[in-house]
């Protein structure tokens, strides 16, 4: 696969290699003697999503591994962003032999995508199918209408990697907004996080006469109200997981009188977020926290079956890109649009913390350093910028886009400026023919803003 030089440098990573530009690049290759393929994914929930592309006609051994090659790299965008543990291909029979028998079956990283996206998450073994012809399955799809529900006094939280936000509001009328410091992701102890997000609940229901509804936005994957994989989680072992992690918010749900509560992606709060907000569909919404979030409001005003875990998503396809340090795979979106990526920065900023220093409390001393007019600081945030402009032009590729609502702490303060107008360079500059409107919430929507949403999702009978 082609690394392609980006025209808008990151300035603090030059060996920055666009999967966009490498996937607009194969296809300009493969033009004129393009072989077309088509890729399923099943979710086992009565959704199957199609996807249709190409691939290079050559037969030789270096056009064939640069199928290989192509077709790993999308495979892997599909199973984060779409989800599912069933890949049917319809392609040549031993390129998918190659990819199931071979890369699928050897490769490290490609381990934990097939623990993951088969056991962990949808309950079944992953398996790559080889599907040509009628064997190839027809789509299906689900859509599910979350949130906008109002009226009455309700809850929400907003659980991130540093801290938890913590909101309620009465009859639409904000009540409370605060955050509460925590560190969850070494925590071995369930109790630790029961503890905490018990009392940030209790703490806004406290402003509140009644309480009548709970809505929680949190990393990770949630099916009915039960974790499946979450990065917040981590530190907690496997058995102790499934015995108390899963059943986390039916416990608490009868705490607090089995009021209606519901759980959803922070990803997909934040993309309801800004439909509401904005009044519009199309939305992909992202929050730069901890991690990357993302979540996306289709063209009806509802979300899919759809995982829109991006932050495992690779958008560098430079071989030495930096690797996520859960799944090991390089050039993941997690790097590069998080606070990890400005933790990541520092050193080629020049900027110096204490080493014992905590991720959250680095990007702190960014943005102070920001506010102080520090040019080391300005170009984490060039940089941010330019990874994050190319990252939508590769998203656009599999989301209908019209609208990005960005939130998460990176973007506080002036530094969210710069992001956003680099990306803007990056998108006229290189991909003139996408039309999307990048947005940036208030401050304060940028802070609790998914915890606004969030309160929205549960319905009062």
């Amino acid at each position: 696969m082609e690394l392609v030089v980006p025209k808008i440098k990151p300035v603090l990573d030059p060996e920055f290699r666009p999967a966009a530009l490498a996937w607009r690049a194969f296809a300009q290759r493969v033009a004129g003697n393009s072989l077309p393929i088509r890729i399923a994914i099943e979710q086992g929930n009565g959704s199957t999503y199609i996807f249709d592309r190409a691939i290079s006609n050559d037969l030789s051994s270096a056009a064939t591994a640069v199928n290989l090659r192509f077709l790993e790299r999308e495979v892997k965008f599909l199973l984060w962003a779409v989800g599912g543990f069933r890949v049917h291909i319809d392609a040549p029979e031993t390129l998918v032999s190659m990819l199931r028998d071979y890369v699928y079956r050897y490769d490290a990283n490609r381990l934990f995508d097939v623990d993951v996206m088969g056991p962990i998450i949808y309950g079944h073994p992953f398996e790559i199918r080889h599907a040509a012809g009628d064997a190839f399955p027809k789509p299906s799809h689900v859509t599910l209408p979350l949130g906008r529900h109002t009226g009455g006094c309700r809850v929400a939280i907003d659980k991130g990697a540093s801290d938890i936000k913590a909101y309620a509001e009465q009859d639409g009328k904000q009540t409370f907004a605060a955050e509460f410091k925590w560190d969850p992701k070494p925590q071995a102890d369930p109790a630790y996080h029961y503890e905490h997000i018990r009392h940030a609940i209790k703490a806004a229901a406290a402003t509140l006469p009644r309480l009548d509804a709970i809505g929680v936005s949190s990393a990770g994957v949630y099916v009915d109200n039960e974790s499946r994989i979450a990065s917040l989680f981590r530190g907690v072992p496997r058995d102790l997981f499934e015995q108390e992690i899963v059943p986390l918010y039916h416990r608490l749900k009868k705490e607090f009188n089995d009021v209606p509560l519901v759980v959803a992606n922070d990803g997909a709060v934040s993309a309801l977020a800004g439909s509401m907000s904005l009044n519009r569909n199309r939305v992909l919404g992202l929050a730069f926290g901890s991690s990357l979030a993302a979540g996306y409001v289709d063209g009806t005003g509802n979300i899919t079956t759809w995982l829109d875990e991006l932050a495992f998503v690779p958008i560098d396809v430079n071989p030495l890109a930096p690797p996520d340090e859960w799944s090991g795979d390089r050039g993941c979106g997690v790097q590069y649009l998080s606070q990890q990526a400005v933790n990541r920065l520092l050193g080629p900023a020049g900027i110096e913390v204490p080493a014992d220093m905590g991720v959250p409390e680095r990007l702190e001393q960014v943005q102070a350093l920001m506010k102080q007019g520090d040019a080391r600081a300005e170009k984490i945030y060039q940089t941010i910028g330019s990874y994050f402009g190319y990252a939508l032009a590769h998203y656009s590729n599999y989301y209908d886009i019209g609208t990005v609502l960005v939130m998460g702490r990176v973007t506080t303060g002036s530094g969210g400026e710069v992001i956003l107008k680099v990306a803007n360079e990056v998108l006229r500059t290189e991909f003139p023919n996408l039309s999307i409107d990048v947005r940036l919430p208030d401050e304060a929507s940028r802070r609790v803003g998914q915890a606004a949403a969030a309160a929205s999702l549960p319905q009062i009978a």
